[in-house]
C-alpha cells in the first residue's frame, strides 16, 4: 500500500516539477505526463455511443426472441403435462426427455448469441484502441508529453493534464460514430 502511495506521489511530483504550463498558442498543457480516462473516452465518444446503441439494439432483439421462445416452451410444457395422464409412463418419459434436450439445445444457442454480443463489444473496443492511437499520439506530440497514463491509476493530479475531453472532441471530428469505418471493413471482406 505504501508503495502505491509513493508511486502516486512520484507521479504528482514529476507532473509538478515537469513544469505544467499552458501553451499560449494551443491552450494545451505542457507536461511530460498526461492523463486519459479510457473508459470515458470510449463511452462518451460518438464511436463508443454508436457501439453501445448497436449492441443494445441487438440485445433488445435477443431479449424479445428469448421471451417468445420462453412463452412457446411454457405452452409446450403445459400441453405435455396435460397429456401425461393419457400416456404410458415410458412414452411420457421419452417425450419429456426429448423436450428437456430441446430446451437445453435452445438455451445453448441463446447463450451463444449473448456471448457473441459480449465478444462484439470487446472487438469494437480493440478496434477503437487502434483508431484512437493516432489522435492520442498527436496530442502527446503537441503537448511534448512522453507518458500517457490511464487516470484510473492515478490518485492525485492536476486537472489540466487530463486530455480526455480533447481526445473525445478530436476523435468525434475524425471518425464520428464509426459507421464509415465499419462500412470500409465490410467492403474489404
Amino acid at each position: 500500500m505504501r508503495g502505491k502511495v509513493f508511486r502516486c506521489l512520484m507521479v504528482v511530483s514529476l507532473m509538478w516539477f515537469g513544469g505544467i504550463a499552458q501553451a499560449q498558442e494551443t491552450n494545451l498543457p505542457r507536461s511530460s505526463i498526461l492523463l486519459l480516462d479510457t473508459d470515458r473516452l470510449f463511452n462518451a465518444s460518438r464511436y463508443g455511443q454508436g457501439v453501445a446503441d448497436r449492441i443494445e439494439a441487438e440485445q433488445a432483439v435477443l431479449r424479445t426472441e428469448n421471451r417468445r421462445i420462453e412463452a412457446e416452451l411454457i405452452e409446450e410444457e403445459k400441453k405435455l403435462t396435460e397429456k401425461r395422464p393419457t400416456m404410458a409412463m415410458a412414452d411420457f418419459r421419452a417425450v419429456a426427455e426429448a423436450f428437456d434436450r430441446r430446451v437445453q439445445e435452445i438455451r445453448q444457442i441463446q447463450d451463444a448469441k449473448a456471448e457473441r454480443l459480449l465478444r462484439m463489444r470487446e472487438e469494437e473496443q480493440a478496434a477503437f484502441a487502434k483508431l484512437v492511437q493516432p489522435v492520442l499520439i498527436s496530442i502527446m506530440q503537441e503537448t511534448e508529453a512522453t507518458v500517457l497514463l490511464n487516470s484510473r491509476t492515478v490518485v492525485f493530479s492536476i486537472d489540466s493534464v487530463d486530455i480526455t475531453d480533447l481526445a473525445i472532441e478530436r476523435l468525434n471530428a475524425l471518425v464520428g460514430d464509426g459507421s464509415d469505418t465499419q462500412q470500409e471493413e465490410q467492403d474489404q471482406q
